[in-house]
């Protein structure tokens, strides 16, 4: 788990790009996987994910997590990737595609700002199943608890076996006002076992009490 004494907090863009039915996701992810992940490599993001949902839910979606080292960072990203030969190069079949070869209908944007108690990214060492989570607030005050409670319980998680890989309060998108973060695991039983342990953690009603927070 990420420490206070990482003070470098970061900006997460979170894209979710909504795949048509009965369309393949492959030109996405050739698009990723050849010119834009490498081309953010470049700009100084590491740790870019992309990640496909489990089951047979529809519409089908792909998430690309972009970790930013500031909102200026991000602002200036795309303007340096046209200004990037070697992306414009690789990105070429993608960006001159037309509008059939295209598999999504529409990306949806998130930026999620971390917080000191959680600054940056953490990579597992190893997980089989990533599990993104977002909590909404009815207004910001509720939200500023649940950031807090959410704080308290870190060492929780980790007891639990439930690796953080990135928490924030979401700075712009939709379902404001909330939080979100990512959890990692080996597999979906490791994944059901620690949220067991997580639910029945001797600390957790403690929080609760004092934090005042309705679960």
């Amino acid at each position: 788990m990420a420490t206070s004494a990482r003070s470098q907090t970061q900006v997460y863009e979170l894209r979710v790009y909504e795949i048509g039915f009965f369309r393949s996701a492959d030109v996405l992810h050739t698009y990723f996987e050849n010119a834009l992940i490498p081309a953010l490599n470049r700009q100084g993001a590491k740790n870019v994910g992309v990640f496909e949902e489990m089951g047979e839910s529809l519409p089908k979606k792909v998430y690309l997590l972009i970790p930013h080292k500031d909102i200026v960072t991000f602002q200036d990203s795309e303007r340096k990737l046209f200004d990037d030969e070697t992306y414009l190069k690789d990105a070429d079949p993608y960006l001159t595609a037309d509008q059939a070869t295209i598999p999504f209908n529409r990306i949806s944007t998130s930026l999620v700002h971390s917080t000191k108690e959680f600054p940056e990214l953490t990579v597992p060492n190893s997980a089989g199943i990533y599990e993104l989570r977002i909590y909404e607030s009815h207004n910001e005050g509720a939200l500023k608890n649940k950031l807090r409670m959410f704080e308290d319980e870190f060492s929780i998680f980790a007891d639990a076996g439930l690796n953080m890989v990135f928490y924030g309060k979401n700075i712009y998108g939709d379902h404001m006002p909330c939080l979100t973060y990512m959890l990692a695991n080996t597999d979906l039983n490791d994944n059901k076992e620690g949220w067991s342990k997580f639910v029945n953690h001797p600390r957790l009603e403690e929080i609760d009490v004092h934090g005042g927070i309705q679960r």
